[in-house]
């Protein structure tokens, strides 16, 4: 039989997989402020609540601030704002978590080699989606369903979970089950996720 031949060396190999692997952790430098949060595994924080989180301080550097001064305070709620959807559970879990030494750390250590994007809601005069109610279903193939949600609120939409009357739009994606199904007896307009890129201009 034939055999094949490598045409190049192994140190060829190795530095096109260094830069590969170092063009794609460059790319992840600044993430979304959300997903920031989400990712140190906090107790009672997931991506709804990370949202909440990042929708409320706008920015690490205050939620930092926040969080410290709440896990110094003899009583949490004279710091920590009122918020819809965050309560005893998840302040209590973030005073544990800003209230650890060790964790000032690794924040530190982590804030040196990325910078979050600050949460910021920036509604166009030409959005199509400002003031619509949106649901996503199903899967996203080209970005996280955190990411979508953090995307349609900057447009000044309202995600829900659930479809209603009172929805406006449902992106459904492959999978899409009851919700899509529901959409469709109600009457309520579906596009696909690239038909939501290009309504928001991100295509």
């Amino acid at each position: 039989g034939k055999t094949r031949k490598n045409v190049r060396s192994v140190e060829d190999r190795n530095y096109e997989g260094l830069d590969k692997l170092f063009t794609a952790i460059d790319s992840r430098r600044e993430p979304e402020l959300d997903r920031f949060i989400f990712a140190p595994g906090i107790r009672h924080i997931g991506e709804t609540t990370a949202a909440v989180l990042a929708r409320t301080f706008s920015t690490i550097e205050e939620l930092i601030r926040v969080g410290k001064e709440t896990a110094a305070a003899a009583d949490p709620h004279s710091v920590f704002p009122s918020v819809n959807g965050i309560g005893d559970t998840v302040i209590d879990a973030l005073r544990d978590f800003f209230g650890n030494e060790r964790n000032d750390d690794v924040l530190d250590a982590l804030l040196m080699q990325v910078k979050p994007k600050p949460y910021v809601v920036n509604v166009s005069a030409d959005s199509e989606v400002a003031g619509k109610t949106v649901v996503f279903t199903g899967s996203l193939e080209k970005m996280t369903r955190s990411e979508a949600k953090a995307m349609a609120e900057r447009l000044g939409a309202k995600v829900a979970g659930s479809v209603s009357a009172k929805t406006d739009l449902v992106v459904a994606g492959p999978g899409a089950g009851s919700k899509l199904k529901l959409a469709s007896e109600l009457g309520i307009e579906v596009i696909d996720e690239d038909a939501w890129l290009v309504r928001i201009g991100k295509a």
